[in-house]
């Protein structure tokens, strides 16, 4: 008994984070490779059973888990962002949900053998879209524009008023009477925005105070948070159910937009758990679903509500919200192409659906396996072409191929020409003016200011650019710069010089953790290739061939290979570190190797 619960605890993960892993290598839709591990551990398989590894336990890590998911969403969204935008998402959200949820329950009606009452549930279970596939989906096609913040606040926000909705309908569903159900309803509704909000900014509250008292030392932050986001979930969840989601989501907007306290550590933690938990809920929830009912309904029924929720519903309820906006035709068609449904549709089908059956609505076990093949399909078919929409559209932003280059001195300038020869887009910034003008006459994007001021990353354009090269004699600059720019191009693609000491003791080195990727080579400081640069065409170019491949006696030692341009397009540093390999068809540039300056 104790090994097979072991197993299946081994199984979430390996197959969680082995398919959020294997979603990152290849940019495929990570809830996709998530529902398909899940039901290849559990009815597959065989290594998983959710009920009898959590027992009476599977339903709130569930409900618990999806309010901090959104709680991290909430803590995403900027009302700034809304400048422009709030009318389009405030329709979305609204008549947007109203227009999906009559034209989806309808279809199921006709097309299920459900009746009115789950055929109405299931619209409304089916309103949501979700930021747990919605904002990976983001990250990966980069939309242009408003529309990207646009779907970002539907997402998130849509949520929480898609579970309220749901519930509203299945507590209609089980009361007697037509005139009781009314009541109800509106006593539900103003319940839940009632205690949600009271809770959720009573808890933001709570955290704020002891942020901005500096009550709470740096390894409580998180703990505390996270206890924080739990217990408002559960105080809402006890005065009105299901307004723990409002509370949650709400909660974590109103911190990301209060300016005083500082959240970096608590926003960071939320990522990371986001991701654990993610992948956690829909292997377990795929898991639950039994194989025979998924090929059951696999059929023309559901091929037709699909085309209906993505080719009917989502247009119109698109079209009727954005009527009288000024965005123009383009985000609006990819608006209407991303609309796939996530963790809130499978764990709220899942729950209703055991209640549901236990009330004697004998095809309640439908809901499960329909709402599921729904989440497979709406993100194999928006997910998977998205990127190529987005880019047919002209609403996806240039791939980051491009290079942010941190000096505008002589030699950088030399580097970030032989960059930009080769076609990608090259960004400089410097503190000093007089660099910054001697740049911009060489025809470079520049950026003129301290780039680890806190205003920076407001006034630089990022767009297209997906690594940094810190290439400033202040080792602490560089230093500085990688672990901020870290954050937004990943540790991997942030590099800096060598540091300038003159004896590399390990006493004196700064440790791996605190900087970026140490470039070219590590006798290769700033002093050392600023004598090497000042010769004129000093940076010469070889291309990798199958009779010219770089000697490595020569590499080291008469040369030191810069960068490589390899033949997909890709810019590739070289580093001290885990270098990149030479293949047939790149483009390596080298500087040649001084020997007398290697103890400068």
């Amino acid at each position: 008994m104790a090994e097979h619960l072991l197993i299946g605890i081994t199984s979430i993960l390996i197959f969680g984070i082995g398919a959020q892993w294997v979603a990152w290598r290849f940019k495929l839709p990570a809830i996709l490779l998530l529902l398909i591990s899940g039901i290849a551990a559990g009815p597959v398989f065989g290594l998983l059973d959710p009920d009898q590894l959590m027992g009476d336990l599977l339903a709130p890590f569930i409900s618990v888990s999806v309010a901090i998911i959104l709680f991290e969403g909430g803590l995403s969204l900027r009302f700034s962002e809304l400048k422009n935008i709030a009318g389009i998402v405030g329709n979305l959200v609204s008549i947007g949900v109203v227009v999906t949820w009559v034209i989806t329950g309808v279809s199921a009606f006709y097309l299920f053998p459900l009746g009115w009452e789950l055929s109405i549930l299931l619209g409304a279970i089916l309103v949501v879209t979700g930021p747990t596939v919605i904002i990976p989906l983001l990250r990966q096609v980069r939309p242009s524009g408003q529309v990207g913040s646009i779907l970002k606040w539907e997402g998130i926000v849509i949520d929480p008023i898609g579970a309220m909705l749901a519930v509203l309908v299945f507590e209609v569903i089980l009361s007697t009477s037509l005139s009781a159900a009314t009541s109800l309803a509106v006593m539900s509704i103003v319940k839940t925005i009632f205690f949600g909000t009271l809770t959720g900014l009573a808890g933001a509250g709570m955290i704020y105070f002891l942020l901005k008292r500096h009550l709470l030392p740096d390894f409580l932050q998180n703990p505390i948070s996270l206890m924080v986001v739990v217990t408002v979930f559960t105080i809402s969840n006890m005065l009105q159910h299901e307004s723990g989601l409002w509370a949650t989501t709400l909660m974590g907007i109103a911190l990301a937009n209060q300016k005083s306290a500082q959240i970096h550590h608590i926003t960071e933690f939320k990522e990371n758990l986001r991701v654990l938990l993610l992948s956690g809920l829909f292997i377990l929830l795929a898991a639950r679903v039994e194989l025979s009912s998924l090929m059951d309904n696999l059929n023309w029924n559901l091929v037709a509500f699909l085309a209906i929720l993505i080719f009917v519903a989502r247009p119109i309820g698109v079209y009727i919200s954005t009527i009288f906006s000024d965005i123009n035709w383009r985000e609006k068609l990819f608006l209407c192409w991303m609309a796939p449904r996530g963790v809130v549709a499978a764990s709220i089908s899942s729950i209703f659906a055991i209640s549901l059956a236990q009330n004697g609505f004998e095809n309640a076990n439908q809901l499960v396996p329909i709402v599921f093949l729904v989440i497979i399909s709406t993100v194999t078919i928006y997910g998977l072409p998205a990127s190529w929409v987005a880019r047919k559209l002209g609403v996806a932003k240039p791939v980051p191929n491009g290079v942010l280059i941190l000096g505008a001195h002589d030699w950088a300038l030399k580097i970030a020409e032989a960059i930009k020869n080769e076609g990608f887009k090259v960004l400089v910034a410097d503190a000093n003016w007089k660099h910054i003008a001697k740049a911009r006459k060489k025809g470079f994007e520049t950026y003129h200011g301290n780039i680890l001021s806190e205003f920076a990353l407001d006034d630089i354009n990022l767009d297209g650019v997906g690594r940094m090269l810190s290439l400033t004699p202040n080792d602490e600059v560089n230093s500085l710069a990688a672990l901020r720019f870290g954050e937004i191009f990943g540790r991997s693609h942030v590099f800096q010089l060598a540091p300038n000491t003159k004896q590399h003791t390990e006493e004196k080195e700064v440790t791996s953790h605190l900087s970026g990727r140490i470039l070219f080579d590590p006798k290769l400081n700033f002093d050392h290739i600023s004598k090497i640069m000042a010769k004129d065409d000093v940076i010469t170019v070889e291309e990798v061939t199958e009779d010219n491949k770089p000697d490595e006696a020569e590499v080291g030692q008469e040369k030191i290979p810069l960068f490589q341009i390899t033949s997909n397009n890709e810019i590739q540093p070289f580093t001290v570190d885990n270098p990149p390999t030479a293949t047939v068809g790149n483009k390596i540039f080298y500087i040649p190797y001084v020997e007398e300056l290697t103890e400068v």
